[in-house]
């Protein structure tokens, strides 16, 4: 920022919100480690003037009087936000999803109240580069989840908000709900830390409000902290990259060499220590007053800047570092940090040659800012040349390519060992129109092409070991050629399916924030789902992963076979889904599984882009398929929404799940038709005598249930409107665990429903609903107590080599029951469970 007028700047008497905002950035960097290691740390103990005071009323007067007629834009790096807007006390139980959505309208309405907009991004996949840190953060989640389960059945009540956990599915919800409040709320095509500050940067945003120590790095527009927002003042806390290159000895091009030298998420913290440590013992400037850590951070910018620096541009980085082996993720972490018209120092400029790419011929031009020769790459089409660094033993590129309209040069690494391009970002003008999809529950025309202000890269990083079973499609009609020098916007990867505009539909909604899950299944042929609050010494109830995959196998199926329901070329899913016992060293290799739908399985062309009459009864056709609910079609019409989403995932459960009994769906009943009638305030005030683990993991697997939902209900072309199945109106967390605990008392209906004669209704007949539709798939529904006199035998956990059987209820020939997809089987045969 050039004024400082409107910082609050605190020279002698540090201000009481910037001593608050760094004990919480204590509590931040011991709970999850974002961004750079050590580097929040370093700024709280050893350089807090990094940290200045700033008013979000104030910034935007400022912007407005500099550019008048603009708005003051803040984009907002949501998966960093998502701990600071669930204010609602209640975390344990499945969500307070009423109470959220007021804390989410509340934020909103605040930023609104003063101009400023804000834009929100979503990760959208996880990259190949950042999988083991992935992992790594999963495995360390089990075992707090774990903590959490012995504090619940040790206490019977929810611990304390230092073991907080945040609901499942509350990433996939809160862009819902951003939508359903009238915000620009997109998905990302990587991990969105990139793309927020890429848009920032291009579009002159006010700022980043995040909390993700990477964003200190980006040479982008200022980094605001969402943990020292105060809602009512809008005071902040903005971290000052410049102040930090100041306190280092460096320039702001020196900060991602930093960055990858201290690790981040895609350079191990371990690949460079001991390279770190001969760094301390030569810095002759250790400050006593710093922790081992500061004095590390310091030592490794002493020696970039004292010694590093001397041979920059002369020498490559692997002859200045011991890069060994990991010389090309290290290129890639470097290189991952710039942002469209940004290029590094520190990557070698080759002095003479020519050498070629992708057919391309490369000549010599001198960069005049740099004064030193760089090769470019001459497009005959556009007739404009691309710089581009390369290494001219590795044979490593970095591609600077130049969008003819941007005129910015555009960082593209090429991995050596993969033979794969790593586009750094994407074309910040795509002016391709492709086709209009009309969306059914809008009824509006969406163009189908990604956001014009996303400024995304597309990741082309795939994984060599996935070895599918049919091949891999790319668009046939693309010549080799044409890879490097178009926009990544509409540049051809590897891909799952063959349609490009199929594929083109999926993509707009993905970015969009309106679908789940579809466009990563066509695209890369990879999914994730990251952890749920569930019992792993539970003996009945199996982890949700398990219990919605034949679900998912369907959807699979529907996504890429070829419209006739065959799944025999259909290629295999990779699944790095979280559960019990699973060590995610590699991921589960699913097979789609081949849905029954009268008249045959539609095509995507007719279920997504058709306006044809009675299209809409053939989307719910396909959807219930999925579920493997045809039969149950007719009891389903004659329900109401929003329940009619809701009993058809508890018929679903229940045929699926043996052991859930007559009082958990009284239970989900009542406290769906009740939640009708409660207020915010009501729902707040809940108490609970005591805490259940079992309701806990029950409220897991229906919200759960309803993210499946999502994905379904996009992938066959939202026969449903979203808000059916958005949790704030069918699901409360507190108000559920009430309704099971008086369910297993024994209440009545009439004292579940709260005396309510019309809800006393509605719940028999939801209940006759799901109870016949059970009853056809020769799964009865019976009270606990009938239960347990003819299932006196305890129950193995599911992948349990004692109790491996199928109950009496599992449908054959529709998909394993979940008793036998356990992981059990991955510690003793690597390969049972690869057979899907």
């Amino acid at each position: 920022m050039k004024s400082i007028s409107c910082f609050r700047n605190t020279p002698s008497k540090m201000n009481p919100l910037l001593v608050i905002g760094l004990q919480w950035f204590g509590i931040l960097s011991r709970r999850s480690v974002m961004g750079v290691r050590g580097l929040q740390g370093f700024v709280r103990s050893s350089c807090p003037h990094i940290c200045t005071v700033v008013n979000f009323k104030e910034l935007a007067e400022h912007h407005r009087s500099r550019h008048p007629g603009g708005t003051p834009t803040i984009v907002v790096d949501a998966m960093c936000c998502l701990r600071y807007w669930y204010t609602p006390d209640s975390w344990i139980c499945g969500g307070q999803w009423r109470e959220y959505f007021s804390s989410l309208r509340e934020f909103v309405k605040t930023f609104t109240a003063v101009g400023i907009k804000l834009v929100f991004f979503f990760d959208g996949m996880v990259e190949q580069s950042k999988r083991d840190e992935w992992v790594k953060r999963r495995l360390k989640n089990n075992r707090e989840i774990a903590k959490i389960f012995h504090y619940i059945k040790s206490h019977r009540e929810q611990p304390g908000r230092n073991m907080f956990f945040i609901p499942s599915g509350l990433a996939i919800f809160t862009q819902f709900a951003l939508k359903a409040l009238g915000q620009e709320t997109l998905c990302s095509l990587q991990e969105a830390d990139y793309e927020v500050a890429s848009y920032g940067l291009q579009n002159n945003c006010l700022g980043i409000l995040g909390e993700d120590t990477d964003y200190l790095i980006y040479d982008t527009c200022p980094y605001f902290s969402i943990s020292e927002l105060s809602l009512d003042s809008l005071d902040t806390i903005m971290l000052c990259r410049e102040k930090l290159c100041q306190s280092l000895g460096l320039s702001l091009s020196d900060l991602p060499l930093l960055a990858c030298l201290l690790g981040n998420d895609i350079i191990p913290e371990g690949m460079f220590e001991s390279f770190r440590y001969k760094c301390l013992s030569s810095y002759t400037s250790v400050k006593e007053n710093f922790d081992k850590k500061g004095n590390i951070i310091l030592a490794v910018a002493d020696h970039i800047s004292k010694v590093l620096r001397l041979h920059q541009g002369e020498k490559k980085l692997e002859e200045m570092l011991p890069l060994g082996p990991n010389k090309a993720l290290f290129y890639k972490g470097v290189a991952s940090y710039l942002l469209p018209g940004q290029k590094s120092p520190w990557f070698f400029q080759k002095p003479e040659g020519v050498v070629t790419l992708d057919k391309q011929v490369l000549s010599m031009s001198s960069d005049p800012k740099s004064k030193q020769e760089v090769p470019v790459c001459t497009d005959p089409g556009s007739k404009q040349e691309v710089p581009v660094c390369t290494d001219p033993e590795s044979k490593q590129e970095v591609l600077l390519y130049t969008h003819p309209e941007s005129k910015q040069g555009v960082p593209v690494y090429t991995d050596p060992e993969s033979k794969q391009e790593v586009p750094m970002c994407t074309d910040p003008e795509p002016k391709q129109e492709f086709p209009l999809c009309t969306h059914p529950e809008s009824r509006q025309e969406v163009l189908l092409c990604t956001h014009p202000e996303s400024k995304r890269k597309l990741p082309v990083d795939t994984d060599p070991e996935f070895n599918l079973e049919a091949p891999l499609c790319t668009n046939p009609e693309m010549k080799q050629e044409d890879l490097v020098n178009m926009g990544p916007e509409v540049k051809p990867q590897i891909t799952m399916v063959l349609d490009p505009e199929i594929l083109k539909v999926a993509r707009a909604h993905h970015v969009q924030a309106e679908s789940y899950l579809v466009y990563n299944v066509m695209s890369s042929g990879e999914v994730e789902c990251s952890n749920s609050l569930e019992d792993a010494m539970d003996q009945a109830l199996p982890s949700q992963a398990f219990v919605y995959r034949p679900v998912r196998q369907r959807v699979y199926s529907l996504l890429l076979g070829d419209g006739e329901g065959g799944t025999s070329t259909c290629p295999t899913v990779k699944e790095w889904f979280v559960y019990s016992g699973n060590p995610l060293r590699q991921p589960d290799l699913v097979r789609p599984l081949q849905m029954s739908i009268p008249g045959g399985t539609p095509s995507l062309k007719l279920l997504w882009l058709s306006q044809e009459a009675g299209l809409q009864a053939q989307r719910l056709d396909t959807l219930l398929a999925c579920f493997d609910l045809s039969s149950s079609r007719e009891e389903l019409q004659v329900v109401e929404s929003p329940f009619q989403a809701l009993c058809c995932l508890l018929i679903y459960l229940f045929v699926q799940v043996d052991t859930l009994c007559l009082e958990d769906l009284h239970a989900f009943i009542a406290q769906a038709l009740c939640l009708e009638g409660k207020t915010t305030m009501e729902l707040a005030d809940l108490q609970l005598d005591h805490v259940d683990p079992r309701a806990v993991q029950l409220g897991t697997l229906l919200v759960r249930g309803l993210t499946t939902l999502v994905l379904v209900n996009s992938a066959c072309g939202f026969p449903w409107k979203t808000s059916d199945f958005m949790p704030w109106n069918l699901f409360d967390g507190k108000l559920f665990h009430q309704k099971y605990l008086q369910s297993e008392r024994g209440y009545t209906a009439e004292a579940l429903v709260e005396q309510h004669r019309s809800w006393l209704t509605r719940f028999h007949a939801l209940k006759s609903v799901v109870c016949k539709a059970c009853m056809k798939e020769n799964r009865p529904i019976v009270s606990r107590r009938h239960w347990r006199s003819h299932h006196s035998g305890q129950r193995g956990r599911q992948g349990s080599s004692d109790h491996r059987m199928s109950s009496g209820y599992s449908r054959s020939g529709q998909g394993q029951h979940w008793r036998d997809q356990g992981p059990g089987s991955r510690q003793y045969d690597p390969d049972q469970w690869r057979r899907y």
